[in-house]
């Protein structure tokens, strides 16, 4: 015998042993036996029906990973985002042309057999063993429990392989719980099921998301040319892509529209019609993910994926958390306002530009909720150039960047602090331009040495009292504040407001140059810090999701802010009366309001590196920062916004952003009195 034939010879004669194990087993399932030991018809078969006894009768469908939706408070979409884009519609939002197209193609006595199609193996069986071809004689009901399986197998790709393996092994662990299926789901169930869950090549899984994506139609709308092409599709997504590959794709969908005459689905006549039919694409691209937010919501969307990845409300551990994400399914309703997000979204990219060097960041919250209002910066969400996927907002953790110093933003921290354990507003200090650092220790008992503290201005001096000193931000006034409060007493009030360590992961820098804001913190910590003094001292965690429902419309546990009460609010309606004062006539009064109460306090840090205004009245509290995020160098002489910086101060560089921003969020809003009480 010759090579060739011999070759051939042992081809078939494996194709042979392959599917008389597989016909073994199907016959007997037909016949409703259980199946005994066999003795002649070989190894191959002996092994099929071990494999197949052996295999547990329970089959779990796995829930089928799908979009999400991210909404605003008003219910407005902000993003669609989607391990898998697919949609699941029921059997009514499915084209009755769609399901006959499909089970013409691919198994047209679906609705005459059982799981298994015993005739289909039987003729598999004659043509690859005398060498016509290599039939598979899969079921629409086998291919369903095929899907099922390289859907549990997710992204891993070599999962995904062993799934659709061409051997026995998987061919008798497909007919066992196809017949489970069959038991359990009715023909038009288990032909949805099939439709919802396969995948239909450009990134789309299901018939509703391959609808629209080649279409721009709903499943439901489905003509005949186009089920006929979609049903095609199944056999070799890449192969017959009608974008990639029009005439091949063309050529399948004629195959299909013949075959669904044949079987007298369609008349001769609408085949010939359909088939002189040119195929007319109108693909819609699969837009998704935060990058898609169109008012620069890109980086609250990231913000709203990170809370789902690491709160504990999502699941009990991280992988938990990362399987709900990327099952999806959800709808995320959030607390996101999308006039007050228009109105930051505005000022911030007018006052700077996305291709300026510097750029700028700004978180909107809720006094007395927690709620994260707005969020946005000049950069767009991106991977080009002149755009960032790093939210200046947030902390690493939480997807963004490491922070920056407040500079003196971080005053009235100190000054709550002194208040809260004795210190009256009219603690007077001589308050030279430049001193010693008063001694300190931390709340280890570290001391520490006697470095030089100044003002910003030689003609800054003293006696101040503490309203006077916070208006002009008086560095040598809070040394000694600091100083007399007690630097862990500041650490701890620090902490009460939320902050426990820098943006970036590091430990609290607890030193006394705190005071002055050396330490790396973010827009969102210091909106909430100042939300506080607004709230009347009660400090809330910041929240961005309202309520979330799962694929099955039953609404989910979502993180609820936690509320507590970090000062007295005699302390905390102190601090608001001397932050008036900023915006009326100290460093800040270029962000002040002009309808309504507003307070706040300015910041600029050392060589006017980043620039600061966190500010507030009793429905918002807000805090802007214009910094260069890559290598931060001074702002003074940049041009920013298409203007020049001769000198960058927090109170005419980031106050202006934070008043248009805060005006437009609060446009139409009736104005309301901020707390106002004596001060000596």
């Amino acid at each position: 015998m010759s090579s060739s034939h011999s070759g051939s010879f042992v081809h078939k004669t494996k194709l042979t042993a392959t599917f008389l194990g597989v016909s073994v087993v199907a016959g007997a399932l037909t016949a409703g036996l259980a199946l005994p030991a066999i003795g002649g018809v070989g190894l191959g078969a002996k092994n099929a029906v071990g494999d197949f006894n052996s295999l547990p009768d329970d089959f779990t469908t796995p829930p089928l990973s799908q979009a999400s939706t991210i909404y605003d408070a008003n219910g407005g979409v902000i993003a669609t985002v989607f391990d898998r884009d697919r949609t699941v519609v029921p059997s009514d939002q499915i084209s009755p042309l769609m399901k006959s197209a499909l089970v013409d193609i691919e198994d047209n006595r679906f609705y005459q057999h059982g799981a298994i199609d015993v005739k289909g193996v039987l003729r598999a069986l004659s043509s690859n063993a005398s060498g016509g071809g290599t039939q598979g004689a899969s079921t629409l009901t086998q291919q369903y429990v095929k899907n099922v399986f390289v859907e549990e197998a997710g992204n891993d790709s070599a999962a995904v392989q062993a799934a659709q393996a061409q051997d026995v092994g998987r061919k008798v662990k497909e007919m066992k719980y196809a017949i489970k299926v069959e038991q359990t789901l009715t023909k038009d169930q288990i032909l949805t099921n099939y439709l919802n869950i396969t995948f239909f090549g450009e990134q789309a899984y299901g018939i509703q998301a391959a609808s629209q994506r080649y279409f721009s139609v709903d499943a439901k709308d489905l003509s005949l040319p186009q089920a006929a092409l979609m049903a095609g599709l199944v056999q070799s997504p890449s192969g017959y892509d009608p974008i990639v590959n029009p005439k091949a794709a063309k050529e399948r969908r004629d195959t299909v529209l013949k075959k669904m005459a044949q079987y007298g689905t369609i008349t001769q006549a609408q085949a010939d019609q359909a088939i002189a039919t040119p195929i007319t694409l109108k693909p819609s691209a699969p837009l998704q993910g935060c990058i898609t937010a169109q008012q620069g919501e890109g980086f609250f969307c990231d913000y709203v994926k990170n809370q789902v990845l690491n709160d504990p409300a999502f699941g009990a551990n991280s992988a938990d958390r990362q399987a709900l994400w990327k099952r999806g399914g959800l709808q995320i309703h959030t607390t996101l306002d999308p006039k007050a997000q228009a109105a930051l979204q505005a000022s911030v990219t007018s006052h700077v530009y996305a291709s300026d060097k510097a750029a700028t960041a700004m978180t909107v919250v809720q006094p007395g909720t927690g709620k994260i209002i707005a969020m946005g910066q000049s950069r767009p969400y991106g991977v080009n150039a002149n755009q960032t996927q790093i939210n200046y907002n947030v902390g690493k953790s939480m997807g963004g960047g490491i922070g920056f110093p407040t500079g003196s933003t971080f005053k009235p921290i100190v000054a709550a602090a002194a208040l809260e354990n004795g210190i009256t507003p009219s603690q007077s200090y001589p308050s030279p331009y430049s001193m010693a650092w008063p001694k300190m220790k931390d709340c280890q008992g570290n001391g520490f040495g006697s470095a030089q503290v100044h003002n910003d201005a030689t003609s800054l001096v003293g006696p101040f009292t503490m309203a006077p000193a916070m208006a002009q931000s008086v560095n040598t006034y809070f040394a000694s504040l600091e100083a007399d409060a007690g630097l862990c007493n500041v650490a701890q009030m620090t902490n009460k407001l939320g902050i426990t360590q820098q943006a970036g992961g590091e430990k609290l820098s607890v030193v006394p140059s705190m005071a002055l804001g050396s330490n790396d913190l973010t827009p969102l910590e210091m909106a909430n810090v100042y939300a506080t003094f607004a709230a009347h001292g009660t400090y809330c965690t910041p929240t961005a999701i309202s309520s979330v429902t799962g694929p099955d419309g039953k609404p989910l546990n979502v993180p609820q802010s936690q509320c507590s009460q970090a000062m007295s609010a005699t302390t905390a309606d102190e601090i608001t009366t001397m932050l008036k004062g900023v915006v009326q006539d100290g460093t800040g009064t270029t962000a002040g309001l002009t309808d309504r109460d507003s307070a706040g306090k300015t910041g600029t840090t050392n060589d006017s590196e980043q620039v600061w205004f966190v500010g507030y009245t009793p429905e918002l509290a807000g805090a802007t920062v214009v910094t260069d995020t890559d290598n931060p160098t001074s702002l003074d002489g940049q041009r920013i916004g298409g203007q020049y910086v001769g000198q960058a101060f927090g109170g005419t560089l980031s106050g202006p952003i934070w008043r248009d921003a805060m005006e437009g969020a609060l446009q139409g809003t009736p104005p309301s009195s901020l707390a106002s009480v004596p001060l000596p």
